[in-house]
């Protein structure tokens, strides 16, 4: 499947720098709270913004804080938990696997169902493997995953290989909305490492507990391409400047 639009612009953003998304919950954020944030956003320089949650979402408010969202001239992206977070109002959908789960659903039986959804609506696809490392907060529970322990490297590794033999164009490693730690960089580093090997060419991203420009900026020099921030976000969208910056000034 050739790259679209929307994959085009984060794979072209990626040669001139590292990437940076904005994460908006629609659960929790009105659609002029997600107005607001997506214009901070793109003001700060964040790449695109994402869209979804793990739990309590629903149409039409899903639309609506998509609709608001995309008046910040950024492209949107469903990063949906389940078949009721897809509106055809968004730019493309991570189009996800949570491969390390214990539940089939979660591995291929709701891709199945949303595919014709997805056709239909003309959204994008983005092939995604989703992997939660550590904590893995509500996306692990609900998602029914093993969560891959932080210290074990190896087994991140294998799961991020396998997805990427298998077609993987965005590999997520996932800590977990408000994780109290995120991905180790070591992770990242070993992970990157072995992509190269087998000459990937798609886009490592990391997300969940990542809360000061310090961590983001340590977890892009470990190879991430890309970071994602919500939680922080949620409290603080001011925050977005200096995240955005950390991220933006590794080369």
């Amino acid at each position: 499947m050739k790259p679209g639009k929307v994959l085009t612009l984060l794979l072209e953003a990626r040669k001139r720098g590292r990437i940076h998304l904005t994460l908006i919950d629609p659960d929790k954020t009105s659609p002029e709270e997600a107005e607001r944030v997506a214009k901070v956003a793109a003001d700060a320089g964040s790449t695109a913004i994402l869209v979804g949650g793990s739990l309590g979402v629903y149409e039409p408010q899903l639309s609506e804080v998509v609709k608001a969202a995309k008046r910040s001239g950024l492209p949107v992206i469903l990063f949906p938990g389940n078949l009721n977070e897809l509106t055809p109002h968004a730019d493309a959908v991570l189009f996800m696997s949570l491969v390390n789960s214990d539940d089939p659903y979660y591995v291929s039986g709701v891709q199945a169902q949303a595919a014709p959804i997805v056709l239909r609506m003309g959204l994008e696809p983005i092939p995604t493997a989703y992997i939660i490392i550590g904590y893995g907060g509500a996306a692990g529970y609900i998602g029914r995953a093993r969560p891959i322990p932080y210290e074990r490297t190896d087994l991140a590794v294998a799961y991020v290989l396998a997805s990427a033999m298998m077609g993987a164009t965005i590999i997520y490693l996932e800590a977990g909305s408000g994780a109290p730690a995120p991905v180790p960089p070591e992770t990242v580093r070993a992970v990157k490492r072995h992509l190269d090997m087998v000459g990937f060419e798609g886009l490592v991203i990391v997300g969940g507990g990542i809360n000061t420009p310090s961590i983001a900026s340590e977890i892009v020099r470990a190879g991430a391409d890309g970071i994602v921030n919500g939680t922080v976000t949620e409290k603080d969208p001011s925050l977005l400047y200096q995240l955005v910056k950390a991220v933006k000034d590794i080369a």
